[in-house]
This record gives structure tokens, sequence and C-alpha cells, in this order.
């Protein structure tokens, strides 16, 4: 639970507060005092009578009542101490910064679960242990440095790790970025990143509380709290950025499909992620830039007008954006002529809009206003301007400063001279502005921005699908493991996921039957082992009978293999969809392009089922291999709803049977007369 004394504490209490600002109680004492906390400050210390001009007691028996204590003592010294807070003390927040619990060794886990029972007992909040602290509007409550500027409008940041979160506050103060809270949640006993956003949603006041959230993530204990809060506050105005760390292969089973072998518990991540509208960022720097692309005029479009006096950043940032699938269009005509006209001789209107080295401040303002008014393709503007030495740069970010508040369009500074223009950079960023001084962090992390879907649909598509029969279907099975063909068909028919025509027998005059009804050429594939492929239990274009006989009897005598199965020879393009069950995220479903796409390439996109119709398109957009499914290069595309149609009933299906742990159809073939499922595997476990 978070409470209000957490959150704006009348008094606080620093128990090993010293007059060594070295040490964390010595530093925490400091940080308050700097802050000018406005409440009543307490600190215990037996060895001392003050700390730092604050009375200091020798026990915390000796304190007044107390709202929030924070603890930076021994850890085996806790829970006598925490106990006579709680119970006699009144104190109702706690922050225990002090290491050596659970995060160490087994003893110092069942000390950490001691504090646990004595803070619940007394229905207080606990942050921690082994933490840096909180900080926020109220009070500076962490032991370290830096300490950011705190503004109501400025950024949340809330850390599973307190170093991490420490060299993220460097980044972020090098961009200018203010903050409005800062948490560091350490082992999480009580209070996890998703709690603190909990908390945030469930209190969030549209006109005072800030809209720009940042996370830093290890460990998501609670994937529906992180969903269900983090799309509510983005549904309410707030964005989101976060990192989370530890992406390993450790969620991986053997490759006994294709889904098996490349999802893991990072693609649950990333369907969480999408699924929720939560910017996905892998560094520190691109963390900070997104969120420092949040404080700006929201972007609106997809197209960007990039201003230079220096033409190689001006094309690596083009090259940036491009690869991002953002937009540099081409500026011409003339509105284009009459712009050019107004500039220096030599400079470049095209887009990039180069006004060369010498180009002055009124050159500046010139092409703003000409981005803003006169170019209806621009959305944004990347103003990259650093000192080349012939020009008056702070003249230049006044201009900057200036139309920045005037324009609708946002204007994004690309200020990279943080050193030969030191102070004038400074200047600008300290009249509440961001500077991004690396133009390929930012076109990286503005694509990032601009392809992240919002918060998807919480409804499920029921439409096309049998649930009563599909739970008919997983009820009546036997046991677990791999499905047979026939079970296979019956419940992607529940599911109306269309199949190509198929025949099973140990019978060969059965098979020559059904291949001269469905008519040659046919495919042919043992019933049995898992890896057909793999033991050359698969025969591809069969055009006559005395083929099909040859291959029914050479492929009757592998091993393990209990019948044939023959299927009409369709051509289309190959696409894979598949699905893992993962630990306490549900189903992560799989999409993309077949063969060399998914074996190779591993181009696929992933989605958290349910999904919605909007995530099924979002995830299919999203492939590298898109302009194939969109159709390129006069090859005609493919039917980009019936997959949309059959990636959604495929989530729903699993929605309804969660006792699938894996699904995989390779190939789900895309023809002229729609997309059928050729070859399906479902591993089931009803335990």
């Amino acid at each position: 639970m978070i409470n209000r004394e957490l959150i704006n504490p009348q008094s606080i209490v620093i128990v090993g507060g010293s007059n060594n600002v070295q040490k964390p109680g010595g530093r925490l004492v400091r940080n308050l005092l700097d802050g000018k906390y406005k409440g009543d400050l307490y600190v215990v210390n037996a060895k001392e009578t003050e700390v730092q001009g604050v009375k200091s007691y020798a026990n915390v028996a000796e304190i007044p009542d107390t709202e929030l204590a924070i603890i930076s003592i021994p850890g085996k010294a806790c829970p006598e101490v925490v106990e006579v807070l709680a119970k006699q003390k009144n104190v109702r927040a706690f922050i225990i910064i002090s290491a050596g619990f659970g995060e160490e060794t087994v003893e110092g886990g069942i000390i950490e679960n001691q504090l646990l029972d004595i803070i619940n007992e007394a229905g207080a909040s606990f942050i921690g242990p082994n933490c840096i602290g909180v900080m926020n509007t109220n009070y500076h409550g962490v032991f370290t440095q830096p300490v950011p500027e705190f503004h109501h409008d400025g950024v949340d940041f809330i850390s599973s790790s307190g170093g991490t979160a420490l060299f993220i506050l460097e980044s972020a103060l090098t961009k200018g970025l203010r903050f409005s809270s800062v948490w560091s949640v350490g082992n999480s006993k009580q209070n996890g990143v998703e709690d603190v956003l909990e908390y945030m949603d469930r209190n969030f006041n549209p006109v005072t509380d800030s809209k720009i959230k940042m996370l830093y993530i290890e460990s998501i204990k609670q994937p529906d709290k992180l969903l269900y809060h983090a799309s509510s506050l983005i549904k309410k105005g707030c964005r989101i950025a976060a990192i989370k760390a530890g992406s390993t292969d450790s969620g991986k089973r053997a490759a006994s499909s294709h889904t098996g072998a490349i999802a893991s518990s990072d693609s649950a991540v990333e369907a969480l992620f999408r699924k929720a509208g939560i910017v996905r960022c892998f560094s520190r720097e691109e963390l900070t830039t997104v969120a420092s692309i949040f404080t700006l005029n929201e972007v609106r479009g997809k197209n960007c007008a990039i201003i230079t006096h220096a033409g190689g950043p001006a094309v690596m940032l083009a090259d940036a954006l491009s690869k991002g699938h953002l937009n540099v269009p081409n500026l011409e005509g003339p509105i284009a002529n009459e712009l050019k006209s107004k500039l220096y001789p030599g400079a470049a209107v095209g887009n990039p809009i180069d006004i060369i080295g010498t180009g002055t401040p009124e050159h500046l303002a010139t092409v703003i206003d000409y981005c803003e008014n006169k170019f209806d393709e621009v959305d944004l503007m990347m103003v990259i301007f650093g000192s080349p030495g012939v020009v008056n740069v702070y003249d230049a970010y006044e201009v900057l400063h200036k139309k920045m508040g005037q324009c609708k369009k946002p204007i994004f500074p690309i200020l990279p001279s943080i050193v030969t223009a030191g102070p004038e950079v400074r200047s600008f960023i300290k009249k509440g502005h961001v500077n991004f001084s690396d133009e390929v962090t930012l076109g990286t992390a503005l694509s990032r921005v601009l392809n992240t879907p919002t918060p998807a649909s919480t409804d499920i598509q029921l439409y096309g699908v049998d649930v009563p029969e599909v739970r008919r279907i997983i009820d009546q099975l036997p046991a677990d493991g791999y499905l047979n063909p026939s079970q296979v068909r019956r419940l992607l028919g529940a599911a109306n996921i269309p199949m190509v025509a198929e025949f099973t027998s140990d019978d060969k005059d059965e098979i020559i039957e059904f291949a001269r009804k469905v008519k040659y050429p046919v495919v042919a594939k043992v019933v049995g082992p898992v890896h057909k492929s793999d033991i050359g239990g698969v025969a591809l274009n069969i055009k006559y009978e005395e083929h099909l006989l040859f291959e029914f009897e050479r492929m009757m005598r592998l091993p393990e293999v209990t019948s044939i199965m023959v299927q009409p020879m369709l051509k289309g393009t190959e696409l894979f969809l598949g699905a893992k069950y993962e630990e306490k995220f549900g189903h992560v479903v799989l999409c993309g392009l077949g063969g060399i796409f998914v074996e190779v390439l591993k181009d696929v996109s992933y989605g958290l089922s349910p999904l919605s119709y909007d995530e099924a398109y979002s995830m299919i957009r999203s492939l590298r291999g898109y302009p194939i499914i969109k159709g390129t290069r006069g090859q005609k595309g493919i039917d980009e709803q019936q997959y949309a149609d059959i990636i959604v009933r495929l989530s729903t299906l699993l929605r309804f049977a969660t006792e699938i742990k894996e699904i995989d159809i390779n190939p789900l073939l895309a023809t002229d007369r729609g997309l059928f499922a050729v070859d399906a595997r479902i591993r089931i476990e009803k335990k």
C-alpha cells in the first residue's frame, strides 16, 4: 500500500542520521535540509546530540510521534527499531535504505519477512529494503546524488534499481528533463513498480499530476496489474516509457516448434508493452530521450522537416528516421522556391533544409515559419544548430525558444555544441526546454514513440469462434502432449480457422482415393513424429499415383510413424502464426511471414492474448516483411483482413483454452482463394 504519509509526510525521522555526509545517513539529512523540507525533522544517532543542526535522539523510543521513518542502519537491527516506531510512535510509512536482506542471504530474507509482517500489521506503507529512497516536490528522502529539480509537471520515475536510477537521472539532467517524483523500490517487499503505478492511476489528478512516467523494471511480478494501470493512465492522457532489463532466453522450451524456438519471456514483455501502449526502450539514453520527446507538443504525423546548418548530422538524422519508418518529404515547388530566395546563396530547401554555416538567426526563424504555416506536408520540425563560430548562437537559441512557444507543430531542438556553446545551451535549458544533443538517438527514439500502438481494447472478439465447442473438445482430451491431426482440425475448426483439405490413413488404397479426389499434385506427411522434416517425413509436389505409392511405403517404414497425411499442393505466400503460454502473462501470439523470414530472420511480431483487431493489424504492419504482405514490385498482396481475422480468432481460442501451452500454424498459406492452415501442432497441459 502507498499512503499520504509516504507521499507528503508532515514529520520525518532519519534513523542512522550522521554528521558525515559521506555516509548514507549523513547524506539523507543533508538532502532533506538542502531540499528545504518544511515538516518536522528528527534524527536518531546514539553518539550525537545534534546532527547537521538537527536535534539527535539516542534511540527511537525517545522521539515524538512521526509519520515517516527513513532507516539507514545494519539490517539485523531493523526489526526491533521498526517495531518500536510502528507500535509506539505511530509511524505509518517506512523507507528502509539498509541492504543485506533477501537479496543476499536466506537469513536476510527471514528478517525481511519479519519487517513486512510488522509494517503490514500496523497498516503502514513500506518502500525497500535495499533502495536509495524516494524524492518528490515535498521532500528529498534519498542518500545519493544527483538530486534533480522537482516540478509538478515534471516526470514521475519509478526504478527497481537504485544505482541504475542514478545513471538514468544523470542522462536526464544533461537533456534538461525535470522531475515530479523519483521512486527506488529496491527489493519491492511490499511495493514494487506495479504498485506505485497503481497508486498513480487510482489517485490521478489531470490538473496537478505529471502526465509523463519513466519505468526501469528488473522483474515484472504482476503483469496484469502493470498492464491494467499503465493502459488506464495512458487512456487518461499520460505517456509511459520503460526499460525491462534482464531479457533472456531462459523461458524457451526445446525447439519443438518455431514458436517454441522463437518465443521467450522477453516476447511476453514485448507483447505486454504493446498491449498497454508503453514505449519500450533499451538503454538509459533512449529512455530519457523518449521522456524528453513526451515533454514537447504531441506529434500528429510522421512527416519530418530537418532544419540545419551542417549537412552531415542532417543526413544521419534522415537515415535514422527512414529506418524507423518515418518520412522526410521532399519540399519543392513555388513555396520552396520562395523560401530559397530568402536565404543565402548555396542554401538548400529540398529537405533537409540547409541554411548553411553562415545562416543567421533570422534565416532560422524564416524557415521555421514556412514549415509551420506554408508547408502542409510537414508535421514536425527538427532543428540542428550548433556553434559554427560565425553567428551569435545565443540569438539563434532565443529564436528557437520563442518559436517553440508559438508553433503548434512540435520543434525538436538538436543543440550538439554542449562544450563550445555550453553557456548558451544551459541558458536555453533553464528556460524550461529539453535538448537532444545527438540526432541519431533522437531519430531512433522518435520512431519508437510513433510506432508504439495506443492501449488495446479489453473487449474479447467472439465472432466466428464456437467457445462451447472449444471447451467440449479440450475437456474430452484424455492426456497431456501433442494433439493428433484430427484433434487439431476439430479445435481449429471450432475457432473458424480455415484449413486445407486433408486425409489421414494407414491404408494406401484410401490415400490413393483421396489424392484422386482432390487432384494432383499433393503433399504427403508422416503422422506420429513431431519433427517430420528431420526424418524425411515430408514429400512435396507429388504429381503421379506411382510417386505417391512409393512415398507412402517409404514413410510407413520410418520410426514412430503411425499413418500418412495427404493434402493438395497449394501455391501461395507462406505465413506464420503461433502462440506460447508464458507463466503470469498468458498466451503470447506471434505472427509473421513463413519460411526464411521466421526461420532465419526471426521477423515476427508479438501480441498478448486476447487480441483486438487494432492489435492484429498493428502486429502485421510492424513486420519488416510487411511490404510483401501488402504487395510489392507487381506481386499481389495477401488478404490482410483475413490474416487479422485468423490472428484474432486464434487469440480468442487461447483465451478460452488455457490448457494450450504451445500452438504452431506453419505454414498458413495465402492463396488466390484465401488463407489456409496447412500444418499445425498443438501441445496441451491439463494439470
